[in-house]
């Protein structure tokens, strides 16, 4: 990948890693130029995640932050080998934007997602009408076959990666006004029963009169990147696109709001009968 291709949702997270280690540990970014013998300015490039790490530099660095963790200097050393990565929605080009290629990374990268949706299905459990559905009411014609696509592309993740899970609790309102179509509703409908059926795969309905807190929450979802130790990032959807949220104390209060969800929420089997019920 080419340095002006850059940044990439990848080589950000490895950036943030870094800095997070230099500023813990209480070095300025000189101290780190003359460490590895070169200038401030790619220093500045590497934690922006405008430009790379070599191998050596990288172990040296880790080295001398005194990382010791053998499992964690495998995690990092393995995303600093992976921001090259070429995707398979890297040639969409202009069909997808940014944010959306940022979010199929984490979606990728990730061991375990943990989607709450009070508005929508979520993408990895949608139907392919009920997909053409939502993108027909906002979406320019000429565009909507490739990006069904992209999303049935997603699921393929639910079928070639054992260890990938996904957790979804979603709003029960949702599932009573599917859309225009009876037919798209039972084919829906009937899609999240066979899904639920899967192994790696955790539906929980959400019902109107649940014990929740009184705040109101956009749609967000919880990635538990893959790797040792495991990374938790949250991703907040809103109208112009998305927002990622990488802070602890940020990601601890989305992770608290999940559990409280995940405790009013039907249980997987009470979930599955209230969608037998209204299919």
């Amino acid at each position: 990948m080419a340095q002006s291709d850059m940044p990439t949702m990848r080589s950000r997270r490895l950036g943030n890693e870094l800095k997070r280690l230099r500023v813990e540990r209480g070095y300025k970014v000189q101290d780190i130029a003359d460490k590895l013998q070169c200038g401030q300015p790619k220093i500045s490039q590497i934690e922006n995640g405008k430009r790379g790490i070599r191998p050596l530099d990288l172990t040296v660095l880790l080295e001398f932050y005194g990382v010791e963790d053998e499992a964690y200097i495998a995690s990092v050393k393995r995303l600093s080998r992976e921001i090259h990565k070429v995707d398979w929605w890297s040639g969409q080009g202009p069909l997808l934007y940014e944010e959306l290629k940022d979010y199929l990374t984490l979606e990728s990268d990730s061991a375990l997602v943990r989607e709450y949706g009070p508005a929508v299905i979520p993408g990895l459990l949608q139907s392919e009408s009920y997909m053409r559905q939502i993108f027909e009411a906002r979406t320019p014609v000429a565009m909507i076959d490739a990006l069904v696509e992209t999303r049935m592309k997603r699921q393929e993740l639910l079928d070639s990666q054992l260890e990938f899970r996904l957790r979804a609790i979603i709003e029960a309102s949702v599932l009573h006004r599917i859309g225009r179509s009876p037919a798209v509703a039972r084919e829906q409908l009937g899609h999240l029963l066979e899904m639920g059926d899967r192994p790696n795969v955790n539906i929980q309905i959400l019902p109107l009169d649940a014990a929740i807190p009184a705040e109101q929450y956009a749609p967000f979802t919880l990635f538990s990147l893959s790797g040792e130790p495991s990374i938790d990032v949250t991703w907040l959807e809103h109208v112009t696109g998305g927002t990622l949220l990488e802070q602890r104390t940020d990601v601890q209060m989305y992770t608290r709001v999940w559990d409280e969800f995940t405790a009013a929420a039907l249980s997987p089997s009470a979930s599955e009968k209230y969608i037998r019920d209204l299919l």
